[in-house]
């Protein structure tokens, strides 16, 4: 069997480690297209060093545009390389302009198309990822579904026949490296002014939605710098864009500003912090796994699981709520409630590769 992984930004890279190492023990063929489209080394090259993924078979470096420029290149750019390799699956990961990139390229040459963490919705149509979720599963041949919630929003869009319960790859990979971070003891590498001795936050923030909108990005930077404890904001590229833009001054008041992590050093940074505060989807999860309260700068979440007990709130205005009940918000200690595994048990990517393999059979 051979499958082609089509990966292009920073959460793909981290769902492709487990998945890359449960090939790597089989026959199958597995070859990786890389799109570029998080090109930023940060994002992309400590990636395929930090978590031992081998280096992809094609890189395409499509690079930044909006969103049809980046979709519409990453389309035009696979569909030699698919045609080319001609795979019994084309395996697609999440939610981004590649995954949707890749599906069309693939269906349209009548190659299979399976979607890894098919039937996350957030039911929010605003956001682009919500878009390339739906179209992705809605086009897919088999859906592979992380959580239980996800197969019942699968079934409710007549997709039940196409979906399997495999679990969540990031499970995999974030339990591993957290065992390997507290195994080796070495503190997080954190930003300049914070002291990992002393309580301090990790903060990532990112999304449209959040950025675009120069007075919404003050009022969240406004809201952050104001918290009576010290703040790593771990600054995505377009978080440091947008503010130059706007003229929004990230580094100050509480806030500390540093540059992405590599995953082990995320891992390390939320598990020596009080807390995280986010707008990314990814990362929710992770401090849910890590056993950190998670404060989710937006309405909603893909990942409703992470809700119960307190472990993660959301909190679309900081300002609504006041200065000092956003700051208990998200300075809350880690609930008493148990977590669970509504993720899985961290052996999901073999489950993905032998249901590939029954599948294509």
């Amino acid at each position: 069997m051979k499958v082609v992984s089509v990966v292009g930004a920073r959460p793909q890279l981290v769902k492709l480690a487990p998945i890359a190492d449960a090939f790597a023990g089989t026959e199958h063929q597995h070859v990786i297209v890389h799109t570029g489209q998080h090109y930023d080394a940060d994002l992309s090259d400590v990636f395929f060093t930090g978590l031992g993924i081998p280096q992809p078979d094609v890189h395409l470096g499509i690079g930044s545009g909006s969103h049809g420029v980046q979709t519409g290149h990453a389309l035009a750019a696979l569909d030699p390389v698919l045609a080319a390799e001609r795979p019994d699956w084309v395996l697609v990961y999440g939610d981004t302009n590649s995954t949707l990139a890749a599906t069309l390229s693939a269906v349209k040459q009548h190659l299979r198309v399976a979607h890894l963490e098919a039937g996350l919705r957030s039911f929010n149509r605003r956001m682009p990822e919500e878009h390339n979720r739906v179209l992705t599963d809605h086009a897919a041949d088999l859906l592979l579904a992380p959580t239980e919630e996800a197969m019942r929003h699968l079934a409710g869009e007549g997709l039940a026949a196409r979906s399997v319960l495999v679990g969540d790859v990031m499970v995999d990979v974030c339990l591993a490296v957290r065992d390997a971070v507290l195994a080796g003891g070495k503190p997080a590498a954190l930003p300049e002014g914070i002291d990992p001795t002393e309580p301090y936050l990790v903060v990532t923030l990112h999304r449209a939605e959040n950025t675009d909108d120069p007075e919404r990005l003050a009022a969240l930077v406004d809201a952050l710098a104001g918290l009576p404890v010290p703040v790593a904001l771990l600054a995505h590229p377009r978080l440091t864009a947008r503010a130059e833009e706007h003229g929004v001054k990230l580094d100050r008041g509480s806030l500390r500003v540093g540059r992405p992590l590599p995953y082990a050093g995320m891992v390390a940074a939320v598990l020596g912090a009080a807390g995280v505060i986010t707008d990314s989807g990814g990362l929710q999860k992770e401090a849910y796994l890590l056993g950190r309260p998670c404060t989710t700068l937006r309405p909603q979440t893909e990942w409703p699981e992470t809700l119960d007990g307190d472990w993660n709130r959301l909190v679309p205005d900081p300002h609504e709520l006041g200065a000092a009940p956003w700051a208990a918000v998200a300075t809350r200690p880690a609930p008493p409630a148990p977590r669970g595994e509504p993720y899985g048990d961290g052996r999901a990517a073999r489950e993905v590769v032998r249901v590939l393999t029954e599948a294509g059979r």
